[in-house]
């Protein structure tokens, strides 16, 4: 379980203005040296396992860093933590050190739980640029029934405020995220698999989908640039396709706090970054 895993790749820009693209989001000069914004280095130095490594539910079983602790347990991103000691720069190589922190198991309601915690940290130059932990937490399988509770969406839609950021969860962009970042799971782009097998309501907004967005709200505020930064986030609710996604940012005493909600204003994320 504790494994170390290091990987080399050298940073070419197609992958940052394919995620540009599909966030509609401005893409930093990357030819002139300009930095990749906060957590778009999660569209590099990828773990790419092969097809038979692969569980039924699109995710693998084997070949990667944190790998299942038993066959049939639901995977979940749950938050992670990102240092940043400057700028990630695409036109030349960078190294991806990754390794398990720690396991720990868990009895909860709904049966045994699981929380790994993998480290990553990012070179160039000889120097540790990133930073980052993940919190990972495996869970059992669907009720007896088949299926999960769905989160209330009685109510009236909550209308957003001037500077949030709507985001229409289509499965399209779900499929494309997943695309980019390698991430077969098919909770995220299967519709059939994910209600009938895992007993969600719809597909699932990925966790790191939802973190991308609030860092990106952070740098539409002018406070996510290219120095020395710390990003915490957690994902504290499930959100599915059809309960849409609207993303915050707000200072609060020298931070900047950010958040997810859905339309309805259920708050499913949370995060705060402050300069170090």
């Amino acid at each position: 379980m504790y494994n170390f895993v290091e990987r080399t790749e050298m940073l070419l820009p197609e992958p940052a203005r394919a995620l540009g693209g599909l966030l509609g989001v401005p893409v930093p000069d990357l030819a002139q040296g300009e930095g990749l914004p906060l957590l778009w280095h999660w569209v590099y130095l990828l773990d790419r396992p092969a097809q038979a490594e692969l569980g039924p539910d699109g995710h693998p079983l084997h070949g990667t860093i944190a790998a299942f602790p038993a066959l049939g347990r639901r995977r979940m991103w749950a938050g992670g933590r990102i240092q940043t000691s400057g700028p990630l720069r695409c036109g030349e190589p960078a190294i991806k050190r990754s390794r398990v922190l720690s396991v720990l198991e868990k009895q909860g309601r709904s049966g045994p739980l699981t929380f790994i915690v993998v480290e990553h940290q990012i070179l160039q130059r000889g120097q540790v640029v990133i930073d980052e932990q993940q919190d990972i937490v495996y869970r059992e399988t669907a009720s007896p029934g088949g299926r999960l509770p769905a989160p209330q969406e009685d109510g009236p839609a909550v209308p957003p405020a001037n500077e949030d950021w709507v985001i229409e969860v289509s499965p399209t962009l779900l499929f494309r995220f997943s695309a980019l970042t390698y991430n077969a799971h098919r909770i995220h782009y299967d519709r059939e698999y994910a209600m009938q097998v895992e007993g969600y309501p719809g597909l699932l907004t990925h966790g790191p989908l939802q973190a991308l967005a609030m860092a990106e709200a952070a740098r539409v505020a002018g406070r996510c640039g290219d120095g020395r930064q710390y990003f915490s986030y957690r994902l504290t609710s499930p959100l599915f396709d059809h309960q849409g996604m609207v993303v915050s940012a707000a200072s609060d005493q020298g931070a900047l706090v950010t958040a997810v909600r859905d339309i309805r204003g259920r708050r499913t994320a949370t995060g705060i970054l402050k300069s170090t």
